[in-house]
């Protein structure tokens, strides 16, 4: 007989893997003419804006560009002044061949080493490497079985369940504002900011992302060597085309702002001046479309010999979500007592998952570069490194794995010295989701075999003796005086004999039911009568009278034990 076999597709996990690689530094920055020329080198920083990203077998190609930004003391008390230089690169990282049909890169990094000094008052060489760690994680459309039918087949269902990965975008947008300054800037030394999604709205392959992109400008007027803080409010409103993208998905937004450029604007009558902000931000965008599938974890025949091929399929889920914020504090000793803080900045390493002894965490290393001017007038940077780590708000199961797509962000650092000690107040938003991967053992095939023999045939001497005759009658006369036979006791006899074994002893057990089964129905009938037997006499003329039924129930044991013995291997009846 043909078996049949039902089939699905299961979004089951595929490849995950990671993969290291250097991006080399070496460039020269030009000071321009409108810049004051250098004095003294503070601080050097690099930072990668991922563009596209192309995932071939056995390869994954990155193209984008490093940000060198040198932060330097101006000459003639200029004070505090920046620059930068964006290098494209494309870096090919070797990967493992797998197969995927949808996936997600992660690219994460920190700076290896920087060299940088000044080879004149308007020329620095920088030199250094800065180390990416990329995380490629993979989702392989995977057939299954979930049903099982005729050949006699007994199956076991288990339901599966998890998140197909529909769609991943990341994307750069420009939204533009205005800036407006009390008085006109003489200088802007950076521009930073944070950006928050406010609200998504989900369309058959579209999206609508709506929010505030918070701009700080640290800028210095004229004649002035201090610098000073502005804020804008830059709203954004913005519609993306996403493949794959549905309403039944969850979804996770996030906006990072990689840059920022300032036109020169208009001075107004009140002395203040307004400039053109455009911003180019990172849009990220990851919906995942959830399922349940019942699929057939083990199986067998009743008929037939089965030879069951095992399979293991590896589900991904979305354990949660994450949009937390959290403040780090710190503090050190100063080489200078008296250094008068200037600036400050962060920065975050790899973001990883920690199991401890109670929720798993989600931890980083942070570092935070403090400008101050020494009491000789001289600017340095001292740094503090922080340890961040964030408890997850749903407990992780100990058999799986789970990996982060999370990303964090600055949302407010203040340095102060007091005391000669430098105080740090870092406050970090962790954007993303954790995503868990559990492995199941599944059917991944049937066949059947050869038809399974019945055996119904009972083996039994064909003469017996006088002594095993006498023998099983001494038995059913020791169950008689125990009462085994008994209707009243049958439920105690039934409990002794699945202890006792000797031939026939099946039989006997059959009877002992039967004798209670029989015994409830005739007390039932027995009630039926007496209450028939009242009714009738309460009728005019009524004679009937109820018959002898006690005599029925006596008969019961004596009939049993009687068909319990043998006599000359003839069973009485």
């Amino acid at each position: 007989m043909e078996l049949k076999v039902f089939r699905d597709v299961l979004p089951a996990a595929g490849a995950d893997c990671t993969a290291k690689a250097e991006l080399p530094l070496e460039t020269e920055l030009l000071i321009s003419d409108y810049l004051p020329p250098v004095q003294r080198i503070v601080k050097c920083f690099a930072q990668p804006v991922v563009l596209q990203k192309q995932l071939a077998p056995g390869r994954l190609t990155l193209e984008g560009y490093l940000r060198c930004t040198v932060y330097y003391q101006g000459e003639e008390g200029a004070g505090l002044c920046q620059t930068e230089q964006k290098l494209p690169f494309t870096k090919t990282l070797e990967l493992p061949s797998f197969g995927a049909t949808a996936w997600t890169a992660c690219v994460e990094g920190q700076t290896e080493y920087l060299n940088c000094r000044a080879v004149n008052s308007r020329r620095i060489e920088v030199r250094g490497a800065y180390g990416l760690v990329v995380s490629v994680h993979a989702q392989l459309s995977t057939e299954v079985i979930t049903a099982l039918s005729e050949g006699g087949i007994e199956q076991k269902l288990t339901t599966l369940g998890g998140v197909r990965r529909a769609a991943t975008l990341e994307k750069l947008v420009t939204i533009e504002g205005t800036l407006t300054f009390p008085k006109p800037p003489a200088a802007i030394l950076d521009i930073t900011g944070t950006a928050e999604v406010r609200e998504l709205k989900r369309m058959q392959g579209k999206a609508v992302a709506k929010g505030t992109l918070r701009a700080l400008c640290a800028w210095r007027a004229e004649g002035d060597a201090a610098l000073l803080s502005q804020t804008a409010e830059l709203p954004f409103h913005q519609i993306v085309d996403v493949e794959g993208l549905s309403e039944d998905c969850q979804c996770l937004c996030t906006l990072a702002p990689v840059g920022f450029a300032a036109a020169e604007g208009e001075t107004a009558e009140d002395g203040s001046a307004s400039t053109t902000l455009t911003a180019t931000a990172l849009l990220r965008l990851s919906g995942w479309r959830p399922y349940q599938l019942q699929c057939v974890a083990d199986a067998f025949s009743t008929r037939f010999a089965v030879e069951v091929t095992p399979q293991t399929i590896a589900t991904e889920g979305l354990l949660c979500t994450l949009d937390e914020t959290t403040v780090l504090r710190g503090s050190g000793p100063l080489p200078d007592a008296g250094a008068h803080i200037l600036a400050c900045f962060a920065s975050f390493g790899p973001v990883s998952l920690t199991r401890g002894e109670g929720r798993a965490a989600l931890t980083a290393r942070a570092v935070v570069s403090a400008f101050a001017e020494n009491t000789l007038g001289e600017i340095e940077c001292y740094e503090k490194a922080l340890d961040y780590a964030l408890p997850l708000p749903a407990d992780l199961p100990p058999d799986a794995q789970a990996y982060p797509e999370c990303w964090l962000t600055v949302q407010d650092v203040q340095c102060t010295s007091a005391g000669g000690a430098l105080e740090v107040s870092l406050t970090v938003r962790a954007e993303g989701a954790v995503l868990v991967r559990q492995t199941w053992p599944l059917v991944g095939g049937v066949e059947l075999g050869s038809r399974e023999p019945v055996f119904d045939i009972v083996v039994s001497a064909a003469k017996k003796s006088t002594f095993s005759r006498l023998s099983q009658n001494e038995t059913a006369k020791e169950c008689y005086k125990l009462g085994f036979f008994d209707p009243a006791n049958a439920d105690a006899a039934l409990a002794a004999l699945e202890m006792m074994d000797f031939e026939g002893v099946e039989k006997v057990r059959a009877r002992v039911r039967q004798n209670g089964t029989l015994a409830q129905q005739l007390l039932q009938l027995q009630g039926q009568m007496a209450r028939l037997t009242a009714a009738l006499a309460q009728q005019p003329g009524g004679t009937q009278t109820a018959q002898d039924t006690p005599s029925l129930t006596a008969q019961l044991p004596v009939a049993a034990a009687a068909r319990a013995m043998n006599w000359n291997g003839k069973e009485v009846k």
